[in-house]
């Protein structure tokens, strides 16, 4: 992290070292300051055209007593019985009482790492994952193994030989089972079940971050890992309305074993004693209402479109040049550069696409080595099937000029 002058003279306490921010996130005001037409393929979230603000306006005019006063820490009793609500229908119920209301994901993968994780601790993640996932274990001092991944998620088997060269178990094991951020792919039920057997021996967490679950366009739906494994406290995971509703809302919640959840509102109360109460109510009374599903049932077909549409315009732009993901939900495709491409620094190349109107995150956000140069993620749910084109289109005139101008180098 670079620091100014002014800052090196503060008494920093020495977990400031470790951060490191989120290229993800700077994304937005690296782009805010920009005034020319850009096609957003950077940050994950839905098309302003994909979020009901009619109805979410609606809900939010109406008054309800109590609304703008403290709530409890564990989250508003009406948005908890929706959230329930909301597992049941999707076939992996849950109760009240495992849940605790959350400031979006991040608070919870957050919290997580503040219960479980001491300097030094080695923290698994995946490669590539999640930017914010890998800063959070870092501020509390994580030692952070990356473990492969191939078009069926996290490579489990791997995981004991790469434990075993570290020369330390794990205390936590990161995860995206499904839509994973940013490859798109879904582990299978058998990967899960020997991830759960390698956790109980390493005495482990499994912090299992599901965005997009309900986000599925096509296939099979895997078991949960609380399905597999009823009420294990090892099983840490957290969820968030920011991908099936609206990021700006900045709900979530944690579904853990209801032994855990003390310990979890009280990591909790010592960050913001609860979460936005009216922010809690709207999104209650949205469910309550019957809109989410409604919501749901406009939009997943939408983003099956969108990807199609992507894929296709990658596909032929690119041929052989380039690789993309084939996810079966959620909002990512990871694209990997070949051939010709394969030299080009997706990093380095970051704002002359930006100058070429088009913004994407580059593969090295993704690791904790900064490995994946020659590849990047796009987001396919923020653009209309027309935008999706003229965005391809722009990034394959960087991509091919930065390599033909290393060619003739």
């Amino acid at each position: 992290m670079n620091r100014t002058s002014t800052a090196n003279a503060l008494p920093l306490a020495r977990r400031t070292d470790d951060f490191v921010g989120s290229v993800i996130d700077s994304s937005t005001t690296l782009l805010a300051g920009r005034t020319h037409d850009i096609v957003k393929f950077a940050m994950g979230a839905p098309g302003e055209d994909l979020i009901p603000v009619e109805q979410l306006d609606e809900i939010s005019g109406r008054y309800s007593k109590g609304r703008f006063d403290y709530g409890e820490t564990a989250g508003e009793p009406a948005l908890i019985e929706q959230i329930v609500a909301l597992t049941e229908s999707h076939g992996f119920p849950t109760s009240g009482d495992r849940i605790t209301v959350t400031g979006g994901a991040m608070q919870g993968l957050d919290i997580a790492c503040k219960l479980f994780v001491n300097p030094g601790d080695v923290v698994i993640v995946e490669g590539p994952t999640y930017t914010n996932a890998n800063a959070t274990a870092l501020s509390y001092g994580a030692r952070l193994l990356e473990a492969p991944t191939d078009n069926h998620g996290l490579v489990v088997d791997a995981l004991p030989d790469l434990v075993r060269f570290a020369g330390a178990t794990p205390k936590l094991i990161y995860c995206i089972p499904n839509f994973q951020n940013p490859s798109g792919t879904t582990m299978p039920a058998h990967r899960r079940e020997r991830l759960l057997e390698l956790a109980e021996r390493w005495n482990a967490v499994i912090v299992d971050d599901d965005p997009y679950g309900v986000l599925r366009f096509e296939g099979e739906r895997q078991p949960t890992f609380h399905e597999l494994s009823p009420n294990n406290p090892r099983i840490v995971s957290t969820r968030t309305f920011s991908k099936i509703l609206a990021p700006g809302l900045r709900v979530g919640w944690l579904d853990v074993s209801p032994e855990v959840t003390p310990l979890i509102v009280a990591a909790k109360q010592a960050m913001d004693t609860c979460t936005s109460v009216p922010m809690q109510h709207l999104v209650a009374d949205f469910m309550k209402a019957g809109y989410l599903d409604e919501h749901l049932g406009r939009v997943i077909p939408m983003y099956r479109e969108r990807r199609d549409r992507m894929r296709t315009a990658l596909a032929s732009t690119f041929g052989d040049d380039a690789v993309a993901t084939d996810p079966s939900g959620g909002f990512f495709l990871w694209l990997a550069l070949k051939n010709q491409l394969s030299q080009v620094d997706t990093e380095a190349l970051v704002p002359d696409a930006i100058d070429a109107g088009v913004a994407y995150i580059p593969g090295p956000a993704f690791s904790t080595r900064g490995d994946f140069r020659n590849a990047l993620r796009l987001c396919f749910a923020t653009n209309e099937p027309a935008r999706i084109d003229e965005g391809v289109r722009r990034l394959s005139d960087v991509l091919y000029r930065a390599a033909g101008e290393r060619g003739a180098a």
